[in-house]
């Protein structure tokens, strides 16, 4: 069976929309593979009435962490209203005119993603104002099988981590919004279209379907397993390789010591990854301009390649050796520091653990979420 996305199969799925004003979330990766946008798609088939911005924009023109305003789309008049300002959550406002909100965005399978909780709160809002909830299902790039990571523990909630969920959970978009919809009790009118044509062994690279970067960091699938590792350097003063050509695949500091790191790396004898040093000069973010020693990582093989385990262990060595390391503060007086809320927990801030402590328990997380989450599975 040849592999569809689910806005690829909405054709049998038509009788949702009939009589219906449509809403939608989506971004630069919402297309079919044609490269045709789900907006001009749902314009052609259902009343199409406005549209809702996650971080980065419906047309993916903002960097990280840029807050959006309501405007109106010049190409389709739709009002788009922003879920990345002042309201994560739809208002009654943003959604009296519609029926039906729909999501179809490209996840990057990484519990700090924000397009994650940007659904979330979607889906709230679906429930509390009546609503009907509808997900375009696509696939999760670094796997629907390995489960990796520490289940975010509820003090260090935030829009980078809302669930009790580890970081790498193995689903699509559709399964988790099934995950968030039945464990955590949101209970929206939820109906996710499924893709057709995939199993959950598939690598995203042999379903022959365009990658299109979901966000200006990510500009790769090779980005996405990186991200899983190098995303917790955000919340430190070193680069996690912003402004350069390989975000989240370099990290790096003008004072880091890139080769006793290496070394340090090399006898933990991590799986599926090497190391290599590098210098470079971030155009823009952390250390703007000025020359960085660091380190790149490179994934020699995906299946053995344990992402947090790696992200988690660069880390702790990199605060270990260096003095001059230091964590962001928070962004606000009596909020968590943003590692924290990466993290999801505070072994490395607070509590400071040994990195096997750390360890022991991501590996015990991980089995705990991968029992519970087979439920939520739509795929094979």
């Amino acid at each position: 069976m040849m592999f569809k996305v689910g806005i690829e199969n909405i054709d049998n799925h038509l009788e949702l929309f009939k009589n219906k004003k449509v809403g939608l979330i989506t971004n630069p990766t919402g297309v079919n593979r044609d490269l045709k946008s789900t907006i001009d798609i749902l314009r052609e088939k259902t009343d199409l009435v406005s549209l809702y911005a996650p971080e980065h924009g419906v047309r993916g023109d903002l960097q990280a962490g840029v807050r959006l305003d309501t405007y109106e789309d010049k190409e389709t008049g739709c009002m788009v209203y922003s879920l990345y300002g002042k309201n994560k959550k739809p208002s009654y406002e943003m959604l009296k005119d519609i029926d039906v909100l729909c999501f179809d965005i490209q996840d990057v399978g990484a519990r700090f993603y924000t397009f994650l909780y940007t659904m979330a709160y979607a889906m709230m809002a679906a429930k509390e104002f009546n609503k009907k909830f509808v997900v375009f299902d696509r696939p999760n790039p670094v796997g629907g099988i390995e489960v990796e990571g520490n289940i975010l523990d509820l003090k260090y909630r935030s829009f980078v981590g809302y669930f009790p969920i580890v970081e790498r959970y193995g689903l699509t978009i559709g399964e988790i919004a099934q995950l968030f919809n039945q464990a955590y009790d949101i209970n929206c009118d939820l109906e996710v279209i499924k893709m057709s044509g995939y199993t959950r062994d598939k690598d995203y690279r042999e379903l022959d379907f365009p990658w299109v970067l979901p966000s200006p960091n990510i500009p790769t699938i090779e980005t996405t397993y990186a991200y899983l590792a190098t995303c917790y350097f955000e919340g430190s003063n070193l680069s996690e390789g912003r402004g350069t050509t390989k975000p989240f695949q370099i990290i790096g500091a003008p004072w880091l010591k890139s080769k006793e790191l290496i070394r340090k790396l090399n006898d933990l004898n991590l799986e599926g990854v090497q190391f290599r040093t590098v210098y470079f000069t971030p155009t823009f973010s952390k250390h703007e301009k000025h020359l960085c020693e660091g380190v790149e990582l490179f994934i020699k093989d995906k299946k053995k390649f344990k992402p947090v385990k790696t992200g988690i262990s660069m880390l702790y060595l990199v605060k270990e050796m260096h003095e001059e390391f230091e964590w962001i503060p928070p962004f606000k007086e009596g909020l968590n520091k943003f590692a924290e809320s990466l993290m999801g927990d505070d072994f490395l801030t607070k509590r400071n653990l040994s990195l096997n402590d750390i360890l022991k328990k991501i590996e015990k997380d991980s089995e705990i979420f991968l029992k519970m989450k087979g439920q939520y599975h739509i795929y094979e």
